[in-house]
């Protein structure tokens, strides 16, 4: 149902959005709320070098270099707009006015709406963050990571386990393994009325295998610091797999050292605070250490989370792909693991990539079951349109 705007509603917006004075055009006082919330807006977005749009000098609006001033103005965004507004500011102040080293200050993480840049934010901080902050920076963390694993942990399970029950399927099964449900579906074209039955050309049925750990993940993740919001949900979906019996998961971060985390896989939280965002890139020596880990490269799936963009030697990186998948692995390359979609990448080295028959994309959290699902299953990959 639409809504038709009044004029003074139509003024109102207008002003909110173009900030005052003469320039604006639309003679329009604000009031009340109205006020306050131009009030958050011009601190943040109104500039030194803007000019005072009646005398010409610069404007000075901002927040100040006060946590009680930033701490109030986050208190007033989080009043006046809605949750996914107040995120963006969040990330716009932190960019545009420099207040990441605030955050190192309790008081103001306690002010602030949680989301994953935000965690992102704090990670990079790493060692600067003093024992004080540490505990508030893990609620926070604690709170981002909760709602992501209740947001994807169902649909990650259901997809994956779906599919190792298909990869292990078995085309001659034991008597006692046979699955008639499934069975019966897959020879329906042979059905004989005349004799109400249906023939079985084809036996559906588990090999024993399926009783255990059926496949290998290994989690690959650039923790350079354009992949921040990739390393907060790699870490997710590496609990989340960790957590299902019939999978055995690792996971490993790299810049230009390679750390091993998959000993904190049962809390996500730990996991992130392990890592060290920021610094350089080594693709070769963080897929050589995966690559020493691998016992079963039929069984297991590789997924190298990277903007490809490596600082190692580039020919025995690619080298080192091409001998995986030789031996059987499964190889994905994700540009970003994020909602945000691709970032800046090195094209070079993802055609590369393609040319081995590995093609290199961005995915979304939603995606990433799915993209899991058929690497389990071998089948190709639901990449998303660029």
């Amino acid at each position: 149902m639409s809504t038709t705007l009044t004029d003074d509603e139509r003024l109102r917006r207008w002003r909110l959005v173009l900030g005052g004075g003469e320039a604006e055009g639309t003679g329009r006082a604000l009031t009340g709320t109205d006020a306050a919330m131009d009030g958050a807006l011009t601190a943040l977005y109104d500039r030194k070098g803007q000019g005072d749009d009646r005398t010409g000098r610069d404007r000075s609006a901002g927040l100040g270099a006060s946590a009680p001033s930033v701490a109030r103005w986050l208190g007033d965004i989080r009043t006046y707009f809605p949750s996914s507004v107040v995120q963006v500011m969040q990330r716009d102040a932190i960019d545009r006015l420099g207040l990441a080293t605030l955050l190192l200050e309790p008081e103001m993480l306690e002010a602030v709406e949680p989301d994953v840049h935000l965690v992102g934010t704090l990670l990079s901080l790493g060692r600067a963050m003093p024992e004080t902050t540490r505990e508030t920076a893990r609620a926070v963390v604690r709170k981002v990571v909760d709602e992501l694993e209740k947001r994807l942990a169902g649909r990650t399970r259901a997809a994956l386990t779906g599919a190792l029950d298909r990869s292990a399927r078995i085309s001659r099964p034991r008597h006692r393994d046979i699955d008639w449900d499934r069975t019966i579906r897959a020879n329906l074209r042979n059905y004989l009325p005349e004799h109400r039955t249906v023939v079985p050309e084809r036996l559906v049925g588990h090999g024993r295998a399926s009783r255990g750990v059926r496949k290998e993940v290994v989690l690959c993740v650039d923790q350079s610091g354009s992949m921040a919001a990739s390393v907060v949900h790699a870490a997710v979906f590496g609990a989340v797999l960790a957590s299902m019996r019939s999978l055995a998961t690792r996971l490993v971060v790299f810049d230009t050292s390679v750390v091993d985390l998959t000993d904190r896989l049962d809390d996500p939280v730990d996991v992130l605070f392990g890592t060290r965002l920021g610094g350089g890139t080594d693709i070769n020596r963080a897929l050589a250490h995966c690559q020493s880990k691998i016992t079963r490269p039929a069984d297991t799936v590789v997924v190298l989370v990277s903007d490809l963009y490596e600082g190692g030697i580039r020919d025995e990186m690619l080298k080192r792909v091409a001998a995986m998948k030789a031996s059987g692995v499964q190889f994905v390359a994700l540009l970003a693991l994020s909602d945000e979609g691709a970032p800046a990448y090195d094209r070079d080295h993802a055609a590369a990539l393609a040319a081995l028959g590995v093609p290199a994309f961005a995915c979304t959290p939603d995606l990433f079951p799915e993209i899991m699902a058929a690497a389990l299953e071998k089948r190709p990959l639901p990449i998303p349109e660029a």
